[in-house]
């Protein structure tokens, strides 16, 4: 075939297209195809449909439903693979992450971009094994997926990519020539047909009728008929079908050769051959014409199609107006985009066009087009965030569209309301693109337009000029600025302005050059951070300049740490703290120069790594010495600080050297402290404080608040006589908190005129106060119960006037009240108040609110009443109250009539699937079961899991067992029933009852079934023989996750234990003693036997490698754990890991630093259908992170994204981690972008990046910290999201950094503010032992986080959780001296600490529950919490 050609006209041929392959010869059926109307080339070349008889390919609008072609191909090859078959399974893994990669990007956006190409074709390099497919993959995506690339660089790309991979191995057989091709006629690539056979048979391939095809297709490219018409000849010789795609390309083929007639009577020819022109065709003949600019052979061809049924698409119609751009008869654009119909997919189609447009000089053309988008249409556009055309405008700058064009764009978009800012848009472009002449021109234009133009705008330039360590960049920019009036402030200079200059003195003389005043504050702020870094004496000298302004040491506080890290020079080192500890220049807001002295002492020793201390230690030495010998002191807390950063560096040695610095009057005096005079007990609290108050009032002292405590305290003893004799002697002194405490004592003690009669004297005394909801939940409650209605839905309607909050509590609250009007059997007056609450709106509608309506019929046995109730509650609020208590009386009294009613009701409401379950369950709850079984197996009837939980968990609180197995038994058929978490519910009634007899008959049960369990059923069923002394007849799944220590240490010899096992042990008593060592934690051992087996040709079964392999894995021993895992394979081929082990071995690995192997084991779980652990996950992502890896997290996440709901890992995960990794590859920027993105978005759940700043904390990486912080910071002043601010700031204290943490509090005032973190904070504190130091850090530094009475609650939880009994000794007594009331949960502890010491307590122990006291505690805070809001 090569020989027949050599006569045809040679098209241009470059040597590098092709490459030399032998000893391959491979077949297949047709392939697939991409995109291939091409917007990237001319004509149609091969034609987007290929339509034949003997086939049907798919049509796509581009590549996004051609990712399952690719899956598809079936490549014979004669050939034997060499590689390995682990090999084979990486390639097929990485192809399918890399096929998910590049369709992803075409499914979103109908294109590739390079950057994501290029990235997916070095992973696949990087294995050195690329496969078929992949090869495949990315030669296909170097034609029209890249319209944002010029014909002749995805040429090089292709050659690039075809050139790499059959270096490294790849073998190419005839898809892989036939997509070489298709990307040659996209992206016009001019080629020899006769040479590309040549190479192809040298190499051993077949061309197929796909490859004679598009050969036709390069002819007919450029007009050579006579070279098509040999192939076409040679394809009729061998009876190959011709399929619409020649025909097509012969159209496009006589119009280029100049006969457009002859192109044109090819629809008659292919008619005469039997095949119908297609849209295709029609679409070839368009674009003859359009090369032409016939505009009216178009009409016409538009209208044949149109008679001949063939719809063209939006998408048909772009490659015309391509095609029309491209040959300059831009005239007749408008005319065929107003036949664009705006179908589905049309903007990303349409965005394609554009791009390609622009790629080709075309921007007006383009632009005309973008102006067509169907945006304003969308009735979720806004002009206040539109940005139509970002994509636009991003490739004009790219491809270096003029500034006058790009201007026009501008001014035309922001006109139309299309885009909001498309000019400072355009800036960020050009600054990214590294364009600094577009930039500064640009800059300069919107600053005419009064846009402030930031110094921190010209870092992506200046940084572009630093890393080419380009001086005469830095001054170009330097004048832009100055052109500007832009003055670079101190962040510019120190970081992206000096760091080029070889020194100071080239520096200063480039900012002379450029204008920028040597004598500003900036550039005295960067000379004095370059100093402390670099010239400690020079620094000194600067600094004791009386005329240098004042300056914060936190300005170049980081610069200082690192110059005292690097110099030896000890003298200025001690002169400039000298300086800092008396000049009050360096010293910002309320601190002192001492106290800014001694935190940075505190952040030289933090900001120095073990190995940095212990290398200058004396150095370090000299400098202290020195300190003390000038006269500085330091707190007792930074000392401490210091301290403990010097014992976790292993130089203790230095601390001496460090305590000289104490002040002598902090210095801890080993005297004890006077005991603390005893208050009276805690019953006579009241009295004490009554006396107080008499004592205050006779020294004309102010008494409101001990007013207020002994009103408490009166109410705590339910003392409502006295309470209200106090405040009658003193009204004057009552507060609207006062009031409210008294009233919801009134309301317990059932007295109702007393309670108004308060509630007036408030009114008299501030008519805008409000109750708490519950203190007017109270009052409703006793006036109903008085018969008071009106009055009642007066208080309500006071409620909403005062715009009352109410939450969940509240709600129960009403319900309760609703309930204790049952037993009056008074339907009228629960009706109306339900009617005024939900009128009102102070609670929505629920079933458990509306029940009571129907609660009180049920009461009466009105069973119709009832029924009645509940289907006129669904009429009004859409509840359906109590149903089932309905539908279950009517069952046992047999009322067929109004069952009838109720099924037929609930059928038309709500399903006939609802009544069905309604009447299962009500039968089941009759002990009807033959008639619940009827229902069950209705056909077509599913499980709902929602409805078989709310049942079962009646059941187990009603311990009905036969009901509840019987309900398991009925539903073994049901379709989608999980029968395991059937048998859990039964197995947790059995739990509960101890009932292991019936436990261990549903586990016979579920044998008989076939049924898998999950892990949790069996460690329930475990756990219920277990407790009952039975022996368990299964494996119990290993809580690998528990601490070691907590494992019976039993000291064995491997070697012993061997000679205990004779030769005669069978497989069955090797497997019984292994798995039993392996319970009892003794791996090592356990592999010690199994090596003997080994030894001995000894087969064991899978479960029992398993065991071991999980056993050693969560001793981190990995080698021996995959020995065990050969071991396993060479007696049972077909030994795989389970869910179990294979999340050890991840984890283990990710541990280890392996993360390329767990990565590589989680692929291969999640291939073999299993699902990794939440933990599993949790630790790869952060080994990644850690190691910079952002591709990993990225294929990890996109990973678990086909595990659905499951696992549920933390929403932060990955973003944290990718953060992370951006962090350890130097990106901190970047990092602190994409964070800030997220908490700034609207739809930010306010997530926490705590994770973030403990590691970067815990890596010392103090540019990290500084951006970090600083991001905080102004989310928190600028956007008010305090989460991150306090997160950074518990961080802080986590990590005994207390001074740093005083510094974030005085940069960031609002976190004090935070309290219900600050109290979570101080919660979770007090739920572990020696955690006191960070309450009381926290304490010390906000002591308001809540009020003295919680804080002391927490702090003698702490005091006993430490057993420490002197200090909760000391705490009671002090919280007596102060009048503290203390609860009775804190008096329970503390007497049972008194008790576990051997001590009698000095109070008698509640005698109470914990729980009990915990509950009561947790009711009165809450109640506490609504007093405050009052007040």
């Amino acid at each position: 075939m090569a020989a027949l050609l050599r006569s045809a006209r040679v098209l241009k041929f470059s040597p590098s297209g092709l490459l030399q392959i032998t000893g391959t010869k491979r077949t297949g059926p047709p392939l697939g195809r991409l995109y291939s109307g091409a917007l990237g080339g001319r004509g149609t070349g091969v034609c987007s449909r290929q339509i034949s008889r003997a086939s049907e390919h798919v049509s796509s609008r581009v590549w996004p439903y051609t990712a399952g072609c690719v899956r598809n191909y079936a490549v014979a090859t004669e050939q034997k693979d060499e590689s390995s078959a682990a090999v084979r399974t990486k390639q097929v893994q990485q192809f399918d992450w890399a096929l998910a990669k590049l369709d992803s990007s075409v499914r979103r956006t109908g294109r590739v971009t390079k950057t994501l190409l290029l990235r997916v074709f070095h992973d696949i390099s990087r294995t050195g094994y690329p496969s078929g497919n992949q090869a495949l993959l990315l030669l296909r995506s170097c034609g029209s997926l890249l319209p944002e690339l010029p014909l002749q660089e995805r040429n090089d790309l292709a050659h690039r990519v075809w050139d790499k991979l059959k270096e490294l191995g790849a073998q190419y057989d005839v898809s892989h020539y036939n997509a070489l091709l298709k990307v040659y006629l996209q992206n016009e690539f001019k080629f020899s047909p006769t040479d590309f056979l040549a190479k192809m048979e040298e190499a051993n391939v077949l061309p197929n009728r796909v490859t004679y095809q598009r050969l036709i297709a390069a002819y007919c490219q450029d007009g050579n008929i006579e070279g098509a018409s040999t192939i076409l000849g040679f394809m009729k010789s061998k009876d190959l079908p011709i399929t619409d795609a020649v025909f097509n390309s012969l159209v496009t083929g006589h119009a280029r050769a100049g006969d457009i007639e002859s192109a044109k009577n090819i629809l008659t020819v292919m008619q005469g051959a039997g095949i119908e022109p297609g849209p295709d065709t029609y679409v070839s003949l368009l674009n003859a014409y359009a090369e032409k600019g016939d505009m009216d052979s178009m009409k016409k061809t538009l209208e044949e199609a149109e008679r001949a049924d063939c719809s063209l698409m939006d998408r048909d119609l772009m490659p015309v107006i391509f095609t029309l751009g491209r040959a300059g008869h831009e005239q007749h654009i408008p005319e065929m985009v107003d036949r664009f119909r705006h179908e589905r997919g049309y903007v990303p189609d349409s965005m394609n066009l554009c791009l390609s447009l622009i790629t080709q000089g075309l921007e007006d053309t383009a632009f005309y087009i973008l102006k067509t988008f169907p945006t304003m249409q969308s009735e979720s556009y806004s002009t206040d965030t539109a940005h139509l055309g970002n994509f636009f405008l991003r490739h004009c700058v790219n491809i270096g569209t003029s500034l006058e064009k790009l201007d026009r764009y501008c001014k035309e978009l922001q006109e139309s309301n299309l885009h909001t800012s498309p000019l400072s848009f355009t800036l960020s472009c050009a600054l990214e693109a590294k364009n600094m002449e577009m930039s500064l021109e640009l800059m300069k234009i919107l600053k005419k337009q009064d846009f402030p133009i930031r110094p921190h705008y010209f870092w992506p330039l200046l940084t572009q000029c630093a890393k080419e360590d380009n001086t005469a960049g830095v001054v170009e920019v330097l004048k832009g600025m100055k052109e500007l009036d832009v003055t670079p402030d101190a962040d510019t200079l120190s970081g992206y302005i000096f760091p080029v200059f070889p020194s100071m003195e080239a520096a200063r003389e480039a900012l002379k050059e450029s204008g920028v005043p040597l004598q500003s504050e900036s550039v005295l702020m960067s000379e004095v951070r370059s100093l402390a870094a670099n010239n400690l004496a020079e620094l000194y000298t600067k600094l004791l300049d009386p005329s240098l302004p004042s300056l914060g040491l936190v300005a170049f506080r980081s610069s200082l740490i690192l110059g005292f890290r690097k110099s030896d020079d000890v003298e200025s080192m001690v002169k400039i703290t000298e300086l800092l500890n008396k000049d009050e220049r360096f010293s910002k807001g309320n601190f002192k120069p001492a106290e800014t002295m001694s935190f940075f002492l505190y952040g030289l020793i933090e900001g120095m790594s073990e190995r940095d201390v212990q290398a200058q230690e004396e150095k370090l030495k000299q400098y202290f010495n020195q300190l003390h010998a000038q006269n500085i002191t330091i707190s007792g807390n930074i000392y401490r600080g210091i301290r403990n950063l010097l014992e976790s560096y292993h130089v203790p040695e230095l601390i001496k050297d460090v305590m000289v610095l104490v002040d002598p009057k902090e210095r801890v005096s080993n005297g004890s402290a006077p005991a603390l005079p005893r208050f009276t007990p805690i019953e006579g609290r009241a009295v004490a404080l009554e006396r107080k108050i008499e004592q205050l009032k006779a020294e004309n002292k102010p008494i409101g608040p001990l007013v207020r405590q002994a009103i408490l305290a009166l109410c705590a003893e339910e003392n409502l006589q006295c309470a209200l004799e106090l405040k009658q002697q003193h009204e004057e002194e009552m507060t609207a908190s006062s009031y409210a405490i008294l009233i919801n004592l009134c309301c317990r003690h059932d007295n109702l005129e007393e309670a108004l009669n308060l509630k007036r004297e408030l009114s008299r005394k501030d008519s805008s106060v409000a109750l708490s909801a519950s203190k007017y939940i109270s009052l409703v409650k006793i006036l109903c119960k008085n018969g008071r209605v009106d009055e009642a839905l007066d208080i309500l309607k006071e409620m909403k006037e005062k715009d009352v909050a109410m939450d969940d509590t509240h709600v129960s609250m009403l319900y309760h009240m609703l309930n204790a009007l049952v037993a009056k059997g008074d339907v009228q007056t629960i009706q109306r108040l339900l009617d005024t609450i939900f009128t009102l709106g102070l609670a929505k509608t629920s079933a458990n609110l509306t029940s009571p309506l129907v609660t009180a019929y049920l009461e009466s046995n009105d069973l119709s009443g009832a029924l009645d109730a509940a289907l006129e509650c669904y009429k009004r609020y859409n509840q359906l109250p109590r149903i089932h208590n309905i539908i279950v009386a009517l069952v046992e009294k047999g009322e067929t009539a109004l069952l009838q009613k109720a099924m037929d009701f609930v059928s038309q409401e709500r399903g006939e699937m609802t009544m069905l379950y309604d009447l299962f369950f009500a039968f089941l709850q009759t002990g009807r079961y033959r008639e619940a079984r009827k229902i069950i197996e209705t056909p077509g009837l599913r499980a709902r899991p929602g409805r078989f939980q709310w049942y079962a968990e009646k059941c187990i609180v009603g311990q009905q067992m036969e009901t509840l197995e019987q309900m398991v038994d009925m539903t073994a058929k049901l379709f989608e029933c999980d029968r395991d978490e059937m048998y859990s519910y039964a197995l947790r009634l059995c739990k509960d009852t101890n009932n292991w007899q019936k436990a261990e008959a549903l586990w016979t049960k579920m044998q008989e079934e076939n049924i898998i369990p999950r892990e949790r059923t069996l460690l329930m069923l475990a756990d219920i023989l277990k407790m009952n002394g039975q022996e368990v007849p299964f494996e119990v799944p290993e809580t690998w996750y528990q601490e070691d220590a907590a494992k019976e240490q039993e000291p064995a010899k491997t070697e012993t234990t061997n000679k205990q096992l004779t030769p005669a042990y069978s497989g069955t008593e090797y497997q019984v003693r292994l798995m039993a060592l392996c319970k009892r934690g003794k791996a090592k051992e356990a592999y010690g036997i199994l090596k003997d087996a080994d030894k001995k040709g000894v087969a064991l079964g899978p479960a029992p490698y398993d065991q071991l392999i999980r056993a050693l894995l969560a001793e981190g021993s990995i080698e021996d754990a995959m020995v065990v895992k050969d071991i396993a394979v060479s007696h049972v081929p077909a030994f795989q890991l389970s869910d179990t082990a294979n999340t050890l071995l991840i984890i283990t690995q990710s541990k280890k630093g392996q993360t390329t192997d767990a990565l590589e084991e989680l692929r291969s779980m999640l291939r073999a259908d299993q699902v990794p652990g939440q933990i599993a996950i949790t630790r790869l992502v952060q080994a990644l992170g850690s190691n910079g890896d952002l591709a990993g997290i990225q294929e990890v996440e996109l990973l678990t994204k086909g595990l659905g709901t499951y696992p549920n890992l933390s929403s932060m995960l990955f973003v944290n981690n990718k953060a992370l990794a951006n962090i350890k590859n130097g990106d901190v920027e970047l990092a602190v972008e994409e964070l800030e993105a997220l908490l700034t978005s609207p739809d930010s759940k306010y997530p926490s990046v705590a994770y973030v700043f403990k590691r970067v904390l815990e890596d010392e990486n103090e540019h990290a910290i500084d951006k970090l912080s600083a991001m905080a910071e102004r989310l928190a002043n600028h956007f008010a999201r305090y989460r991150p601010a306090t997160d950074l700031f518990f961080q802080l204290l986590d990590l005994d950094k207390v001074e740093d943490a005083k510094f974030m509090l005085a940069r960031c005032n609002a976190v004090a503010e935070q309290k219900d973190m600050l109290l979570s904070y101080v919660t979770r504190k007090a739920q572990n032992p020696g955690q006191l130091g960070k309450i009381k850090a926290l304490l010390s530094l906000i002591p308001d986080v809540a009020e003295k009475e919680v804080l002391c609650s927490y702090l003698m939880k702490c005091h006993v959780l430490d057993k420490d009994l002197p200090a909760a000794k000391a705490l009671y007594e002090q919280m007596q001296k102060e009048g503290t009331v203390i609860d009775e949960l804190s008096l329970k502890r503390l007497a049972v600490l008194y008790r576990n010491a051997g001590e009698e307590a000095p109070f008698p122990e509640p005698p109470e529950t914990f729980k009990f006291y915990a509950d009561k505690l947790s009711k009165e805070r809450a109640a506490q919490l609504q007093t405050t809001a009052e007040e």
